[in-house]
């Protein structure tokens, strides 16, 4: 064993513990990351940026299939080839990290690689190597693709994001076991370059977490490009004979295609990285922290293991309150009334904040205020494609908003204000004395808004 002398040892260089430990070694510290995997995390190399590649290239071909009625003629011929490129190019470099990686070194930090356990309060080991923490040891090892224990599926060439974003060609046929916020956007991304695609949700609708006229769109939506949905239904059997899959559903339906996507969800994995060893619960889905990270003396958790949404920018955000703590600088606490999330299928779905059912669960007394985005002034411009609708959420016993939802062409955009609003808990007659622009999609929002106040208040 060879020990090592640190202020500050990160254990997972994701895209929030890459901010940890780069920004800790700017300011001078002494600090360890220790990535088993690439420097960067999820996000770069098979999450956020090259699916958004993927979608970005399969939203232009349905614009393209837009323009009859509209604008003239077209004729598309989808070929995957620059897509697959471009994420090797331009997002995850071929899946080498060394940018990443030097970009830390640059910055003071020492790089190791492999799995980092803690064995002692401040002592993470690697290998044959022992890293001392004096200041404290930071927990970003993030989430990995949950593979259900389905009869038949293990052991076969399933995907996960992982594989479906590496594709270099497009499968005739797909089916997709999950109808959340991945296995949505992957899905209509193959159907629209050409693949035969069914969705499989065990629960009564797509999108499950969001709001049922999100999940309720999406499958209209699917159903118009001929994505097949089957929801409330769970899978009960896999089967692979070497060129198709074959999925047996519960009730007896048998699906059938030459690929399979798990888009189950995502898992932590506490005891491997030895929670225990600091008297955290490694039996948990996720690790308690207080609204500083601390998760137990000398030790911060930040991002998805500790449970409050598997985002980007929820681990950057962490990220930026971890730094502060550590560093004894005055920053804002975590709080999570505001939390917004995207989800990339066309039409985009965002929301923030409470769902309705949420909101009364709470016993808070709940208005509802909706608008559809076709007949707004901007819905009815854009025509196709147009699909979408703002929900408002109103806790009326303080006049705010509580949570909102935003789905359509740009739903993710409008989102901010909506967000906005949620986070800073605007009185709703101060947004009804905005000036909406015209004419804008977010000016649905006062449509919205206008709905809301005709609403009776109920718990």
């Amino acid at each position: 064993m060879t020990e090592h002398e640190f202020d500050v040892v990160v254990i997972g260089l994701g895209p929030g513990g890459e901010e940890v430990a780069g920004r800790l070694a700017e300011a001078g510290l002494a600090v360890a990351g220790v990535e088993s995997r690439l420097v960067g995390g999820e996000c770069p190399y098979y999450g956020c940026v090259p699916s958004k590649m993927m979608i970005r290239a399969a939203n232009l071909l349905a614009e393209a299939r837009r323009i009859p009625g509209m604008a003239g003629a077209s004729s598309v011929a989808p070929d995957w080839a620059p897509v697959a490129r471009r994420i090797r190019e331009e997002a995850t470099d071929d899946w080498d990290d060394t940018v990443a990686a030097d970009r830390f070194a640059s910055k003071g930090g020492r790089l190791f690689r492999g799995v980092g356990r803690i064995t002692a309060p401040g002592v993470v080991q690697v290998g044959a190597d022992v890293l001392r923490a004096s200041r404290g040891i930071v927990i970003s090892t993030g989430t990995g693709p949950a593979v259900p224990p389905i009869p038949g599926l293990a052991g076969t060439p399933m995907w996960t994001n992982r594989e479906a974003i590496e594709a270099t060609e497009v499968p005739g046929s797909l089916i997709v076991l999950g109808g959340g916020a991945i296995g949505v956007e992957l899905a209509q991304v193959f159907a629209r370059f050409g693949a035969r695609v069914t969705v499989v949700e065990a629960a009564g609708r797509l999108l499950p977490l969001e709001e049922p006229e999100a999940g309720s769109l999406l499958a209209q939506v699917f159903g118009g490009e001929g994505i097949g949905v089957r929801v409330g239904m769970s899978a009960e059997s896999v089967s692979y004979d070497g060129g198709s899959f074959r999925v047996r559903l519960a009730g007896g339906e048998e699906l059938t295609a030459a690929r399979l996507l798990v888009a189950t969800g995502r898992r932590t994995d506490l005891a491997a990285v030895g929670a225990g060893a600091v008297g955290i619960d490694e039996r948990g889905r996720a690790i308690g922290v207080d609204d500083r990270m601390r998760a137990a003396p000398g030790v911060w958790a930040i991002g998805d293991v500790v449970g409050h949404g598997a985002f980007t920018h929820m681990a950057m955000y962490h990220a930026g309150i971890v730094i502060a703590d550590i560093l004894g600088e005055e920053h804002h606490r975590a709080e999570y009334h505001a939390v917004p999330r995207v989800t990339f299928t066309d039409p985009e779905i965002g929301s923030v904040g409470l769902s309705e059912e949420q909101a009364r669960e709470q016993g808070l007394a709940v208005r509802v205020g909706m608008t559809p985005i076709p007949s707004s002034a901007r819905g009815w411009i854009h025509k196709a494609g147009n699909e979408g609708f703002i929900k408002l959420v109103e806790d009326a016993g303080r006049g705010v908003l509580a949570g909102a939802t935003s789905a359509g062409p740009v739903g993710g955009e409008v989102l901010s204000m909506l967000t906005l609003a949620v986070h800073a808990e605007v009185p709703v007659q101060r947004l009804r004395a905005m000036i909406y622009a015209y004419p804008t999609f977010h000016r649905a929002v006062e449509a919205a808004l206008d709905d809301l106040r005709s609403m009776t208040c109920a718990r």
